[in-house]
């Protein structure tokens, strides 16, 4: 627990305004770009990211522990889901000589083909919805703001 709910400050106006401002865009954003996306190339923001980032990655492959952790998601939820675009012949999955319970995940040319196809949509949604609407300097502030919040420790 962070601190002693007794104890704890109601928000003030401003702090509940910003509060509310940043849930509705946690909200709608995420959600406008999971339509424009599924709308211009059939993928969900989770396939998205499965691909991206093993696009990335050395021989693009990547272990799902590690695919797992990065994405928030519990090993199953993603082996789940791995499964499903493995069906689809986008992913390939293959033992974890590191992990006998685990496995690789290896972005196939196929997936790599759709990744392609995808990206340049989905840069001109990102930019359409989110980059355009902000300066230069809000750019620095924001990546500023969100890298020293996302990595605060559990």
């Amino acid at each position: 627990m962070y601190g002693d709910p007794v104890d704890t400050p109601w928000l003030s106006e401003d702090e509940e305004h910003a509060w509310r401002a940043f849930r509705r865009l946690l909200t709608v954003l995420p959600a406008r770009l999971g339509r424009d996306l599924a709308r211009d190339s059939g993928l969900s923001p989770a396939d998205y990211e499965v691909l991206s980032t093993l696009s990335e990655k050395p021989n693009r492959r990547w272990a799902l522990k590690d695919l797992a952790a990065k994405m928030e998601w519990s090993r199953s939820r993603l082996s789940h889901h791995a499964a499903r675009m493995q069906g689809r012949g986008l992913i390939d999955k293959e033992p974890d000589p590191q992990d006998a319970r685990g496995c690789i995940l290896r972005l196939t040319d196929e997936g790599f083909g759709v990744l392609e196809e995808a990206a340049p949509y989905h840069v001109v949604s990102v930019r359409s919805r989110f980059l355009d609407h902000l300066s230069p300097d809000e750019l620095v502030a924001l990546r500023k703001l969100s890298t020293r919040i996302a990595d605060l420790s559990d």
